[in-house]
Parts: structure tokens; C-alpha cells; sequence
């Protein structure tokens, strides 16, 4: 099975959740069989090289965001439809191609020259790997957001763009693959269309046997990558309130991951038991030294690809209700969840010297996690639902010409 990979970057360096979804579920995809074409933004020698996959790079740069803001897409679309990338995707379906995999909403722009692709075809299955709700996520975004009042109304006008664009891709597709059954019910596909629910797999650091003990800092860590706008409001409304509380209760926070600078010496400004390590090579000491992980994500939806890092670390895990969308219910129940950050900080405080307790989730997470996550299954599942697909509209296609050779009606 051939599948064009249509995507807004080569995911490699994987420094970003996103970037992880979509490296490993492309090549889960190869590794279930299949040959992936996969192409982006960036450098494709940087992309890891694995029996099935093939990384190509797009020539040039992006679209600045500011000429971007005049076009009728969302600014992740717009300064993605270069010249050069339509060129290239042009040149590609000159080629034979079974599935073309459309990697987020921002890879919208290319949707009507897929569609004609596929209907030339006939047998070719057009699918949608969605990060996300985007509508929702940008509607959050611009009600929240912060700003002068020139910032606020560019929000809700790509708030209604990325509406736009991925209902249009929604319909638009044969086959939708979401991170969450959250997720697909928000889309609201249409019936004739099949959906999947992908969730994450891990194949990163997978921590020893771990024993929390009273030995054990009674430090907090928040792990990720902060560079998203989104990711940076998360951050400062939690550290806001949990920083003085830990204080007062002789708690220490280590934020590990790479935060702007301009947003990095505001909260150093604010905060005195909170530690900015920026990005590590080797996040393990941060997690060993650990008695809980948090995930305190109030804006935004989908899956945090940091519950798997902290479940596979061995770190028990304390969130927002809210941010456990696509985790199953035996996970949810090893982690110390609230409905608000105030309430999620004092549960934190409360649990923290109750060693039993942290074990006892962080060991029942990772038994649950093993058997949960695993990468290999995403690529069968998704081959599958992708062949299953094809043969329906192969029959069909075969009855159709086979009944118009009866009734003496040409097909072409």
C-alpha cells in the first residue's frame, strides 16, 4: 500500500508533542507494511531513516505570518501554501498513491488538490489525522486570550478561519483519526465518512522499578515544551498559584523544558520556589527526584503526550480533570485529579507526604500504561482501516461498471 504524507514539517528533531504524534504514527504505518512518502517543512536528513519510510523536504521557506494574515486560511495554512509546496505535491500526484494522509488542519490548503486526485482515481482514500478540535481550541484561545485590542480581534478572526477549514476538511475526507472519542464527537463527521480513535503510543524512556520514600524531595516537576502560546498560559496561570502555596508549605516546583524568554524572566520575577531548567538532554535525575508530575493544561484539548512520560518515569500524576480527555478510566483513577487549579494545588499539598499512596498510583499507571501504549498497534489499526476502506470502494466500483456493461452504459 502506497500513502502520500502530507504534512506541515519533518517532525524530526521530535521536540514538540505534536512532532511525536505525527513522526511515530507515519512510521507505525511503514512498519505495519505500507510505504509512506512523508512530506514537510525542514530537513529531511535529520528524519530517521526506517524500511518503508521516505522523508521529503519542501524547497524554500514558509509564508511570513504577517502576509499569511491577509489570506482566507488560518495562519498555519497560509504560510505553508508556498508556491514551492504546491509544486511539490503537484509532482507527486503525478504518481500512483492509495491513501494521502492529511497530517492537522494547517495541511487544509492541499485538500481540493487531493480531492481531485482522488477522483480521477476513483480507489484512492483521502484521510484526516486530527490533533486535535481546532475550532474549540481556538475558540477557547481568543475568549481568553490577552492583549491590545488589535491582538484579541486577530484571534477570533483565525478562530473563525480554522472553524472553516477544518469543517471543510472534515467533509471533505474518506476517513478521520483522532487522539480522543472527545475529539471525534466534536468534529461531528458526517456518517458516510469512518472515524478512528488513535491514541498516542510511547517509545520513550521507560524508568526501573522506582520506590518513593520519605528520602524522596518532596518536589513537584512540570515537563514539556513551552513555546506555544497556549503552553505559556498554562504554565503562568498554574505556577500564579501554585508558587506561593508551595512555598508556604516548604514544596519546591522544577519546571523542565524550554520556555521564551520574555515569558522566562516574568515568572522568575514572580516565582521563589520554582527552578526554570530549560531544555535537558536527559529529563530521568528531574523525574527521580520527583514525588509528583503535574499536567495542569485548563486551555485546550486532546491528548498530552506528558502523561505518557510521566506514567513511563514512574512519577505519580496529578491533573485537571478536564486535561485527561482520551485517557482510559483505570489511568484516570491513579491520578490525583480536580476540577480547578486551586483545588488541584491543595490536593497536590495534601498528597505529597502520603507515600504509600504515590507508589501505589505510580506503579499502578505504569502496569495500565504497558499494555495501553503501544505504537505498533496505531500502525496496524490505521493500515487496516485504510485497506478495509479501499476494497469497499474497489467492489464497489466493480459492481457499478459490471451493471453498466449489463445495461450497455459506458463507464469512462
Amino acid at each position: 500500500m502506497r500513502c502520500l504524507w502530507i504534512s506541515r514539517y519533518i517532525p524530526y528533531p521530535l521536540d514538540a508533542g505534536a512532532k511525536v504524534y505525527s513522526a511515530r504514527l507515519a512510521e507505525s504505518l511503514a512498519g505495519a507494511g505500507a510505504f509512506v512518502r512523508y512530506l514537510g517543512f525542514g530537513d529531511a536528513g535529520c528524519a530517521k531513516a526506517l524500511p518503508g519510510m521516505e522523508w521529503v523536504a519542501v524547497g524554500g521557506q514558509k509564508r511570513r505570518q504577517v502576509a499569511a494574515l491577509l489570506s482566507g486560511l488560518p495562519v498555519a495554512a497560509a504560510i505553508d501554501a508556498t508556491t514551492a509546496y504546491t509544486m511539490l505535491l503537484e509532482r507527486q500526484l503525478e504518481e500512483s498513491w492509495d491513501a494521502i494522509i492529511l497530517d492537522a488542519y494547517g495541511t487544509g490548503w492541499a485538500l481540493q488538490h487531493c480531492q481531485r486526485y482522488a477522483a480521477q482515481r476513483g480507489s484512492t482514500i483521502l484521510v484526516h489525522v486530527s490533533h486535535n478540535h481546532e475550532a474549540a481550541l481556538w475558540r477557547d484561545m481568543a475568549r481568553q486570550g490577552s492583549g491590545s485590542l488589535p491582538k484579541r480581534l486577530a484571534l477570533w478572526l483565525n478562530y473563525r478561519k480554522v472553524r472553516a477549514l477544518e469543517r471543510k476538511v472534515v467533509h471533505g475526507v474518506d476517513l478521520i483519526t483522532t487522539i480522543t472519542d472527545e475529539d471525534t464527537a466534536a468534529l461531528a463527521p458526517p456518517r458516510r465518512t469512518r472515524t478512528l480513535t488513535l491514541t498516542p503510543g510511547h517509545t520513550g524512556w521507560i524508568a526501573p522499578p522506582r520506590v518513593i520514600s520519605a528520602a524522596t524531595p518532596r518536589r513537584v516537576i512540570i515537563f514539556g515544551s513551552f513555546r506555544w502560546v497556549m503552553k505559556q498560559e498554562n504554565l503562568a496561570r498554574f505556577l500564579a498559584i501554585a508558587d506561593p502555596v508551595f512555598r508556604d508549605n516548604g514544596i519546591a516546583l522544577d519546571v523542565v523544558g524550554d520556555v521564551p524568554d520574555e515569558l522566562l524572566a516574568v515568572l522568575r520575577a514572580r516565582c521563589q520556589v520554582t527552578q526554570f531548567h530549560g531544555f535537558v538532554a536527559d529529563v530521568a535525575p528531574y523525574f527521580q527526584q520527583s514525588r509528583v508530575a503535574v499536567v495542569p493544561e485548563l486551555i485546550g484539548g486532546g491528548f498530552k503526550l506528558k502523561f505518557l512520560d510521566y506514567i513511563f518515569a514512574r512519577v505519580p500524576v496529578a491533573t485537571l480533570s478536564q486535561a485527561a480527555a482520551g485517557l482510559a478510566p483505570q489511568l484516570q483513577r491513579q491520578m490525583i485529579s480536580s476540577n480547578d487549579l486551586q483545588a488541584l494545588v491543595a490536593a497536590i499539598v495534601r498528597g505529597i507526604d502520603d507515600i504509600g499512596l504515590l507508589n501505589d498510583m505510580q506503579e499502578r499507571a505504569f502496569d495500565a500504561g504497558q499494555a495501553l501504549f503501544r505504537w505498533e498497534d496505531r500502525g496496524q489499526q490505521l493500515r487496516h482501516a485504510i485497506m478495509s476502506l479501499r476494497q469497499e470502494r474497489l467492489a464497489a466500483g466493480g459492481t457499478a461498471q459490471r451493471a453498466s456493461k449489463q445495461l450497455g452504459v459506458s463507464t469512462i
